[in-house]
């Protein structure tokens, strides 16, 4: 799944740049809505994210694409990758900013885990 964002005033920290929880929070968002898409119905939460590392500092006006691609495959869990681009508004050179793996847990409506359908 691909999908874009772009960087507005209220996402910056004190600094003036993306805050990184905002990144956070857009990647779990919308792995989730892939997880959901290739799993219709199941509830799935978020289980973890692995080597959280932020390569590159976004400014304010940045357009971000997220590439998010199943990775690893469990009886209860899916991994994705998640890839983070920024361009400026004026161009389509990007540069990779952030990148993770994510995985999500299916579970039942009492929090026990599931067999993935």
């Amino acid at each position: 799944m691909e999908t874009l964002c772009f960087v507005r005033p209220e996402h910056l920290s004190h600094q003036g740049f993306l805050f990184g929880g905002q990144l956070l929070k857009w990647i779990d968002e919308y792995a989730w809505l892939a997880a959901a898409r290739d799993y219709p119905g199941t509830i799935l939460v978020t289980r973890a994210m692995d080597n959280i590392q932020f390569k590159k500092r976004v400014c304010n006006g940045a357009i971000l694409r997220f590439e998010i691609q199943p990775k690893r495959y469990g009886n209860t869990s899916i991994t994705y990758s998640a890839e983070v681009f920024a361009s400026s508004q004026d161009s389509r050179n990007e540069e990779m900013v952030f990148s993770t793996h994510i995985t999500f847990v299916a579970v039942n409506e009492k929090g026990k885990k599931i067999q993935l359908p």
